[in-house]
């Protein structure tokens, strides 16, 4: 199964949320936090995390519930080359995913593009991860032929 999820945001918000000191420790991962406080927190950057944060959320069919923001962290590779680090509710709720990411922004606009690809083999079943009954994202077993 694939799933896909995206989501566009304006950076003149992201930036105004930011004159509040606890926006970034409390939406940013630890790793992300630091990877954009040593290039000193460019907003089209955490605009673009943001982003991502969101993409993913789309992507496994949750919104923004069952995980804290900063358990989905946009990270880059020596490369510079995005890729996501799940932790904590985050990285339960997605075990038996794989996820590609891509981010993009212009002066006013950041976005970003999750890719989510179920592994193969046994699937979560019947599991409430959210706790809301079942009315996110369940999985079942595959069906072997």
């Amino acid at each position: 199964m694939t799933a896909v999820g995206i989501d566009l945001c304006e950076i003149p918000r992201i930036r105004r949320s930011m004159r509040n000191p606890r926006f970034c420790s409390r939406i940013l991962g630890r790793q992300e936090y630091a990877q954009l406080q040593k290039r000193g927190f460019p907003a089209q950057s955490v605009a673009a995390s943001f982003c991502a944060k969101e993409a993913f959320a789309k992507a496994m069919g949750t919104g923004l519930r069952g995980f804290l923001l900063s358990e989905v962290e946009l990270l880059r590779a020596e490369s510079g080359a995005p890729y996501l680090h799940l932790s904590g509710r985050a990285a339960v709720l997605a075990a038996d995913w794989t996820f590609s990411v891509s981010v993009t922004h212009t002066a006013g606009l950041a976005a970003a593009v999750v890719v989510g690809e179920q592994k193969e083999g046994e699937r979560h079943s019947g599991t409430d991860l959210l706790g809301d009954g079942g009315i996110g994202r369940t999985r079942t077993p595959e069906r072997k032929q």
